[in-house]
C-alpha cells in the first residue's frame, strides 16, 4: 500500500511555504517603505509569515511521519533509513540528506525569525523582508517541481516517490505499486550519538549568521549606518558561539567516529565552515571596538556581510559536488548547483552593491588609531583573523577555481594540497600565535587606559610569570622544536594576562569577563592541539621482528598489534587480551557475545543459546528471539594495568553494503592522555578457511586428547531430545584448556531415516572444529574427528594523545565565553529599553 496523503500534504506545505515567504519579503519591504498603509503591510507581511511557520512546521511533520513509520515507497525514507535502524538514529536520518538538511536549516529561520517578529522595534520590516528573501530561496531547495516549457528544475522534494526516483528499474515497470520491505540504512559514520545534536547546533549557527546580515542590510537600506551595531552585537556572539560549538561537536565526532586518528583533517567542507567562523569572530571583535570608536562600524559592517556569503559557500561547496571525493562530508549533486550558485551570487552581489554605495555613509574615525588605544588592538585582532580565513579559503577553493577555467576553454594544474595536514599546519600555528598574543594584550588596553609611562608596570607581572611557567613547561616535557616552544610562549601569556584580567574586573561584575574567559579557552585549545597533536605516541608497536604480512607496509608492520583470541600480549605498561566479537541487541543494556547466538534466516534475529543476565536478572533466556544490530561488530579488547585494575574497549567494525568495511575507534580516556584504539586488519569473512589434515580420536568418557596443542577432555555424552522427523539425537561435552579459560565443544551425532550424519561444532576463539562421526555401543567408545584453522584474531592500533582535555575543556570556555558576553549584552539592550519604556 502506498500513503500518498502524507506526501501530497508534504509537497502542498512546502509549496505553501514558499509562496507565503515571498508574499511576506514582498509585504515587509513595501511596509518598510510605506508611509501611510506600514500598519496594514506589517500586519499582512506578519500573517504570511505566520503561515510560513506553519507550512514549515506541517513539512517537519510530514517527513518524520514518514521516516517513522518506515513508508519506504519514498525515496527519502528508503535511501536513509532501514527497519533495524534505533530510535535515536531515525532522527539523523532527517537531516542526512540535502532536503531534510535545507529544511533544518529553514526551521532555524523560523525560530529565529518569531523572536525578531515577537520582539518588533523599529528594525522588523526592513530585517524581516531580508530574512524572508532568503527563506524563499531555502525553501526553493526542496520545492521539487519542474517548469514544463523551460523543462527547468527547481529544488528536490523530500517527498519523491521511489518508483518516480527510479523509473527505470524493472520492479516499478512490472509493479508500479511495489514498496521495499526495507530501506539502505543510514550512513554508517553517522550512526552516532554526536550526529543527533552537531547537525541541529551547525545549522543554529548558519541560521544565526544571518541575523548580522539581515541589519547591516537593513541599515544600508534605512541609512541607520550607525544604530544598527546595539541591536546586532547579541546576535553576532550568539552566533559566533553556537556555529563555533557546532564546528567543535563535528571534530569531536570525527574523533570517536572516523579511524584516521585525529579530530580536524583539513577537509574542504571543515575549512568551509571554519572561515566563516573566523570572519564572524572577527566582526564580534570590530563590533567591540566601535563603542570607543565609530569608525569600526564600517568594517565590521563588510565582515558581517562577508561571514553571511562565506556561509553560502560553504553550502555551494559541499552540495555542488564540485569538491568531488576530496571531501568525505560533501554531498551527491542532486542537480542544485545552478540553484545555488544563484542563491550565493545573487546574495554576494546585492550586499556588496549596497556596501560600496553606501561605504562613504558609514561613520568614519575622527582621529588615526594609536598603538596606545584599545580600538587599535581589536582592529589588529581582526584583522589576522581575516588573514587566518583568506589562508585557508584559497586552497580550499581550488576546485572552484579549476571548475571555472575549465569553464572558460582553458586548462588548470593547480592541485588541492597533497598532505593538507603539514600544509595547513605550517601556516595556521603562526596565526594562531598571534591570535593567543593580540587575545592577551588586547584585553590590557581595552580594561586599563595605558601610555608610554604605565605600559611597563602593567605587563611587568605577565611577562615574568609566562616566562618562569614556558621555561618550567619547556624544561619538563623537553620539547625541542623552537615553533612549538613559541607556541607555547604564546599560550601561557594569553592565559596569565586574561587570567589576570578577570582578577582586576571580578569586582566590577563576573559578566564582564566574557571576553577573558573566551580568550582563556582559545589558548588552551592551542595547547590542546600541539601536545595531542605534536606529541602523540603510538604504543601498539610490534615489538616481536616478526612481519604480520608481507603484502602490509612497514608502517602497518611496526606500528601495530596482533592481537589472537583470548592469547593475553604486552603493550608498554598494559597486558592486553582479545575476548572476541561482541553485538548490540535490542532492550540489553550491555554487549553480547556472538558466539551465544544462533543465526536465522533474518539477519537482525538471532535466537540465543544461553541466558543473558545483567544486574542478577535475566533479561534474554536460552531460546528467545532477540534483535540485533547485524552491521556492527565490537572487538572486546580487555586492558590490564600493572596495578591489576582492568577497562574493556570495544573498537568497531560496520559492514555496510553500501560503504563496505567502516572501522570506529573506541577511547580510553584518562586525566591527562587518551588512550586511541582502531582495529587495523581483521580476518576476511569472505575468504576460504584453510584446515589441517583430519584427526581422528577413539575415545571413552573422561579420555584427555591435544588438538592443536589445547588439552580436551570428553566430558560425557548425552542423549539429546529430538525433533520431530529425527530418530536419535546424541550430543558430546568436549571441553578444551586454555592458559586462562575452558571451552565447551557440543558436536552432535544424528540418526535419521537409518542415515548418520555428524554435525560439527567450530570453537572460533580456539579455531577448532569438533565432529561426533560414531559410537560404539560395545565398547563404550566414541569416535571424533577433529580439524583445525587459524584461531581468531585482529591487529590492533593503540595512540596516546597527551593531554588532549585541553581541547574540549578550552572548547566549553570559549563557548561559555561567548554566552557570557551575549548574555550581558542582551541584559543591558533590556535595561535600556526598560528605562526608554518609563
Amino acid at each position: 500500500m502506498i500513503h500518498t496523503f502524507i506526501g501530497e500534504f508534504g509537497h502542498f506545505c512546502v509549496s505553501l511555504a514558499f509562496v507565503s515567504s515571498i508574499l511576506a519579503a514582498i509585504a515587509y519591504f513595501i511596509g518598510n517603505y510605506a508611509k501611510d498603509d506600514k500598519i496594514f503591510w506589517a500586519r499582512f507581511a506578519r500573517a504570511n509569515f505566520a503561515v510560513h511557520g506553519l507550512s514549515v512546521l506541517g513539512i517537519i511533520f510530514a517527513l518524520f511521519w514518514i521516516i517513522a513509520n518506515h513508508y519506504y515507497e519514498y525515496h527519502y525514507a528508503w535511501s536513509h533509513s532501514s527497519n533495524t535502524l534505533p530510535v535515536e538514529y531515525m532522527i539523523s536520518c532527517f537531516w542526512e540528506g540535502q532536503e531534510g538538511s535545507f529544511l533544518l536549516w529553514i526551521f532555524w529561520h523560523v525560530v529565529l525569525a518569531t523572536i525578531l517578529t515577537v520582539r518588533r522595534g523599529e528594525w522588523e520590516l526592513p530585517v524581516m523582508g531580508v530574512f524572508m528573501t532568503v527563506q524563499a530561496f531555502l525553501v526553493s531547495m526542496i520545492l521539487g517541481v519542474v517548469i514544463p516549457i523551460l523543462e527547468l528544475k527547481i529544488g528536490s522534494t523530500p517527498f519523491l516517490l521511489l518508483r518516480d526516483a527510479m523509473p527505470d528499474t524493472p520492479i516499478f515497470i512490472t509493479n508500479p505499486d511495489f514498496v521495499p520491505e526495507d530501506g539502505n540504512g543510514l550512513n554508517a559514520l553517522l550512526q552516532n550519538y554526536w550526529m543527533v545534536i552537531h547537525p541541529p547546533t551547525l545549522f543554529l549557527g548558519f541560521a544565526a549568521s544571518l541575523v548580522p546580515f539581515a541589519f547591516v542590510m537593513a541599515a544600508m537600506l534605512n541609512g541607520k549606518f550607525k544604530t544598527w551595531i546595539k541591536p546586532t552585537f547579541t546576535w553576532t556572539l550568539f552566533a559566533a558561539g553556537i556555529l563555533g560549538l557546532g564546528i567543535m561537536m563535528g571534530a569531536y565526532w570525527a574523533y570517536e567516529t572516523l579511524n584516521f586518528g585525529g579530530y580536524w583533517s583539513w577537509d574542504p567542507v571543515e575549512n568551509a565552515v571554519y572561515i566563516p567562523w573566523l570572519i564572524l569572530v572577527g566582526a564580534a571583535h570590530l563590533m567591540t571596538a566601535s563603542q570607543r570608536n565609530q569608525g569600526m562600524i564600517r568594517p565590521a559592517a563588510l565582515l558581517a556581510v562577508l561571514s553571511f556569503i562565506l556561509i553560502l559557500y560553504s553550502t555551494f561547496l559541499t552540495r555542488s559536488g564540485i569538491l568531488g571525493n576530496a571531501s568525505v562530508h560533501s554531498f551527491t549533486d542532486l542537480g542544485l548547483s545552478g540553484q545555488l550558485l544563484i542563491y550565493m551570487l545573487f546574495f554576494a552581489s546585492v550586499s556588496f552593491y549596497f556596501l560600496i554605495r553606501t561605504w562613504k555613509d558609514f561613520p568614519k574615525s575622527k582621529s588615526e588609531l594609536q598603538v596606545y588605544d584599545a580600538t587599535f588592538w581589536l582592529f589588529i585582532g581582526s584583522i589576522v583573523l581575516v588573514l587566518t580565513a583568506l589562508q585557508v579559503f584559497l586552497p580550499t577553493s581550488i576546485p572552484v577555481f579549476n571548475a571555472i577555467v575549465e569553464n572558460l576553454g582553458f586548462e588548470s594544474n593547480l592541485a588541492p594540497p597533497a598532505d593538507a595536514v603539514e600544509f595547513y599546519g605550517k601556516w595556521q600555528i603562526w596565526f594562531g600565535i598571534a591570535i593567543a598574543l593580540l587575545s592577551a594584550t588586547g584585553q590590557f588596553f581595552w580594561w586599563k587606559k595605558l601610555s608610554k609611562e604605565n605600559a611597563w608596570d602593567a605587563f611587568k607581572l605577565p611577562f615574568i610569570l609566562t616566562a618562569v611557567f614556558t621555561t618550567i613547561i619547556v624544561s619538563v616535557a623537553k620539547i625541542q622544536d623552537w615553533r612549538y616552544v613559541v607556541l607555547i610562549l604564546a599560550s601561557i601569556y594569553s592565559l596569565v594576562s586574561n587570567s589576570a584580567v578577570i582578577r582586576r574586573i571580578f569586582k566590577q561584575g563576573f559578566k564582564l569577563s566574557g571576553g577573558a574567559i573566551a580568550h582563556i579557552g582559545v589558548a588552551l585549545m592551542l595547547l590542546g592541539v600541539l601536545t595531542s597533536e605534536g606529541y602523540d605516541r603510538i604504543v601498539s608497536l610490534n615489538n616481536t621482528g616478526l612481519l604480520y604480512n608481507r603484502e602490509f607496509s612497514d608502517e602497518m608492520n611496526k606500528e601495530n598489534l596482533l592481537l589472537f583470541r583470548n592469547q593475553p600480549q604486552r603493550m608498554q605498561d598494559f597486558t592486553l587480551t582479545y575476548k572476541g566479537i561482541r553485538m548490540q541487541a535490542v532492550d540489553f543494556p550491555e554487549y553480547i557475545d556472538k558466539e551465544k547466538l544462533r543465526h536465522t534466516p533474518v539477519p537482525h534475529l538471532k535466537i540465543a543459546e544461553t541466558d543473558f543476565i545483567y544486574k542478577s536478572e535475566i533479561r534474554i533466556e536460552k531460546g528467545d528471539t532477540l534483535q540485533v544490530f547485524d552491521e556492527n561488530n565490537y572487538y572486546e579488547i580487555e586492558f590490564k594495568e600493572p596495578s591489576g585494575k582492568t577497562f574493556t574497549l570495544f573498537p568497531r567494525v560496520q559492514m555496510n553494503d553500501q560503504m563496505g568495511t567502516v572501522v570506529s575507534p573506541d577511547v580510553r580516556k584518562f586525566w591527562n592522555k587518551d588512550l586511541y584504539t582502531h582495529l587495523t586488519s581483521i580476518p576476511d569473512p569472505d575468504q576460504e578457511v584453510t584446515w589441517t589434515d583430519i584427526e581422528t580420536h577413539t575415545l571413552h568418557i573422561g579420555d584427555t586428547f591435544v588438538v592443536n596443542d589445547f588439552i580436551a577432555t570428553l566430558k560425557d555424552v548425552l542423549r539429546g531430545q529430538p525433533r520431530a522427523d529425527e530418530d536419535v539425537m546424541v550430543f558430546a561435552r568436549i571441553e578444551v584448556l586454555d592458559r586462562t579459560q575452558s571451552y565447551i565443544a557440543e558436536p552432535v551425532y544424528q540418526i535419521k531415516d537409518n542415515m548418520v550424519r555428524g554435525i560439527p561444532e567450530f570453537l572460533e576463539g580456539l579455531g577448532i572444529e569438533f565432529t561426533l562421526e560414531g559410537l560404539d555401543p560395545t565398547t563404550g567408545t566414541f569416535t571424533v574427528r577433529t580439524r583445525s584453522t587459524q584461531r581468531d584474531w585482529v591487529i590492533m592500533k593503540a595512540v596516546e594523545k597527551p593531554h588532549i582535555n585541553l581541547l574540549w575543556i578550552g572548547t566549553i570556555l570559549v563557548t561559555f565565553g561567548f554566552g557570557l558576553a551575549a548574555w550581558r549584552r542582551y541584559q543591558e539592550a533590556q535595561q535600556k529599553r526598560t528605562k526608554l519604556g518609563n
